[in-house]
């Protein structure tokens, strides 16, 4: 059934219609009648597949197409396996947390965010705590500060409710999740408007810096 789906994916020989196609190659391209260029694919014994559909006229490539397909499942399959899901871990402090139990907590933060994790800090109210709030945002801030080599602040510490939060994201960029196949058209239509305009062209031309502590950040930003 997936098989069927890549085939379906684009036209093929006779299943091209139109009148005319623009026929692409590593040496440029070329408008023809689509009858010419099918007896060209029959006689270097490769396929005339349409890899742009809704140019004018459609694009073209003179390919082997059962090669092609293999090709894309392969890739399919490579970019499936370099996929990584993305998380939220969470880490919770209280107000007054010790140094040790701070870089135990720090160092897992880490990890997450090396591993292309989202990380929510948060510091945990209880009772009257609440009263150590300011005390709760600078452990926060220099939480941020100390991790500013692997992850960049989403949104700087807020409270809600009895919870102080913190959202932290990994350096590295995620990439924007499309399907394979559009990936796949995305990739081929890019290869062919190159050709196109290669033919067409004239030819004669730390959030927080390195403060000391998380107080030093906090007194900084209400300065300003």
């Amino acid at each position: 059934m997936k098989n069927d789906r890549m085939k379906n994916q684009y036209r093929v020989n006779e299943q091209i219609h139109v009148r005319e196609v623009r026929v692409v190659s590593e040496g440029g391209s070329e408008v023809m009648p689509t009858r010419k260029a099918m007896d060209m694919a029959r006689q270097q014994g490769v396929d005339l597949v349409e890899i742009s559909p809704n140019a004018q006229p459609p694009v073209c490539r003179l390919i082997d197409y059962s090669k092609f397909l293999y090709q894309q499942k392969k890739r399919q399959k490579e970019m499936k396996q370099k996929q990584v899901k993305v998380e939220v871990k969470e880490i919770r402090f209280g107000p007054q947390t010790d140094e040790h139990d701070y870089q135990f907590k720090l160092k897992h933060a880490q990890e997450f965010l090396l591993e292309g994790n989202k990380v929510r800090a948060y510091v945990f109210f209880r009772g009257r705590s609440i009263l150590f709030k300011e005390q709760g945002e600078v452990l926060l801030l220099r939480f941020a500060n100390d991790l500013e080599e692997y992850g960049k602040v989403e949104s700087m510490p807020a409270l809600e409710g009895k919870k102080m939060f913190l959202y932290l994201a990994p350096k590295k960029a995620g990439v924007a999740k499309k399907s394979q196949q559009k990936r796949d058209r995305e990739a081929e239509e890019a290869k062919a408007n190159e050709a196109v305009a290669a033919e067409s062209a004239p030819t004669d031309g730390g959030l927080f810096g390195n403060a000391k502590n998380g107080a030093e950040a906090l007194q900084k930003l209400k300065k300003d």
